[in-house]
């Protein structure tokens, strides 16, 4: 079965066409339109600007990714949740072009495309009964998964997502959008434990997270603190000898130790999901799934505490927004019948992902 995947629920215009069968996805062609550099001055996605550019690459991308390729059997696209202005551009693509060509449709929540992006690893099949944490920009939640498409949701975030935090911390830093891949990478030389930010819910019984406490705890530390420049010398002598004075945090600190407390978090509250319901497979996925010291940390838990179960995550490129995954998801809505009539199919920016 040949599928046409359009994602554009926020700033990533993307189309791929997959070949899919019962041995795994082959891609044919896919192409991606990023706004990062649009977006950048703005410190972050300005809805209206994202919805004209949609508008702008949706027809192109189309036409230059079926060219000299099959007719697709399958039409799937995100129709939300995410941005309005970017979701009505892909549904909109997506209705008149199964109207036109007379092809079956599919309405796909974006978030079970980022669950089964796992699936464009090759060989790396999702093992059921499953636990998903999907970690992004907009969105940071604990999902169980019975069988394609059955889910349960056991916990999500009160107010920031995880991403979220990541880029208005990297703000306050004067850091570029997005921010959060650069917190990282200055994390790589920083100390974990040179400031004690909290670890909001930690201790609560139940599976949800909230990050604007850690947000607001940064932008406090901030107002009352100071970073020191790199350090000089390449040593440190202990506090109170020869005069030596204890050093500031440097701001490699200040990311390595703020990183360290939203990882801190996200582990420990999955793996309190996977004591409880034991799955066969852990799926870590979302944008934020990009991220080392996240990855590092749940494959080296799961592996000592829970070697039975098997620990996935895509590829790098397909951690970001993507077409691919969309058609991956929407392969297992074909395999039920699951279309929508190019009449019906509506963007829905609130789509929940239950059942």
């Amino acid at each position: 079965m040949v599928i046409l995947g359009i994602e554009s629920s926020c700033d990533d215009t993307s189309v791929a066409l997959l070949d899919c069968s019962s041995v795994g996805y082959v891609i044919l062609s896919e192409k991606t339109a990023s706004q990062i550099e649009i977006h950048k001055k703005y410190g972050g996605v300005v809805p209206e600007i994202a919805g004209r550019l949609h508008a702008e690459k949706i027809t192109p991308l189309i036409e230059e990714i079926l060219k000299d390729q099959p007719k697709p059997d399958v039409i799937a696209v995100t129709s939300g949740p995410g941005l309005i202005t970017g979701l009505i551009v892909g549904v909109e693509a997506a209705r008149t072009l199964s109207y036109a060509w007379n092809i079956p449709l599919i309405a796909v929540n974006h978030l079970e495309g980022h669950i089964y992006s796992v699936e464009l690893t090759p060989n790396q099949k999702i093992e059921y009964p499953a636990i998903a944490l999907v970690v992004s920009g907009g969105h940071t939640e604990i999902t169980q998964i019975n069988e394609p498409g059955i889910y349960k949701l056991l916990g999500h975030t009160k107010d920031d997502a995880a991403g979220e935090c990541f880029d208005k911390v990297a703000k306050l830093l004067d850091l570029e959008y997005p921010g959060g891949p650069q917190i990282s990478k200055l994390a790589e030389t920083g100390k974990t434990d040179a400031i004690n930010f909290p670890r909001p819910m930690m201790k609560e019984n139940n599976f949800d997270f909230s990050f604007s406490g850690l947000k607001t705890s940064a932008l406090y530390w901030l107002q009352k603190n100071k970073l020191s420049a790199h350090k000089i010398i390449p040593y440190e002598l202990p506090t109170g000898v020869y005069g030596q004075k204890q050093n500031d945090p440097t701001r490699e600190d200040f990311c390595a130790s703020f990183e360290q407390a939203i990882v801190d978090v996200l582990v420990h509250k999955t793996i309190k999901a996977v004591k409880e319901t034991n799955p066969k497979t852990l799926i870590l996925a979302g944008g934020v799934s990009a991220n080392k010291k996240l990855r590092e940390t749940l494959a080296q838990t799961i592996s000592q505490e829970f070697p039975e179960t098997n620990f996935v995550y895509p590829e790098l490129k397909y951690c970001m927004d993507n077409a691919a995954m969309i058609a991956v998801a929407g392969n297992y809505q074909a395999k039920k019948n699951n279309f929508t009539s190019w009449q019906e199919i509506k963007a829905d920016p609130n789509w929940h992902l239950t059942n």
